[in-house]
């Protein structure tokens, strides 16, 4: 999944894949496509694929799927 060598400061360039992650750009975190809030590469476990869009929480899935949430 994620290597040492790919990790770096700054923010991440991802490619949501459907049980793994591709690092397109390296870097420490990505944005909750919701909430905006930084989320460290090591602890992201919610993402959409057909999106291609990172989530902070279960919660921040839900408001997206229900279109709750402004971007």
């Amino acid at each position: 999944m994620l290597n040492k060598l790919e990790r770096s400061s700054g923010e991440a360039v991802v490619q949501y894949l459907d049980s793994n992650l591709r690092i397109m750009k390296p870097g420490a975190y990505v944005r909750c496509a919701v909430t905006g809030q930084e989320i460290p590469l090591d602890e992201l476990k919610y993402w959409s694929v057909e999106l291609q869009e990172p989530y902070a929480s279960p919660e921040a899935v839900m408001q997206r799927i229900s279109g709750k949430a402004a971007r």
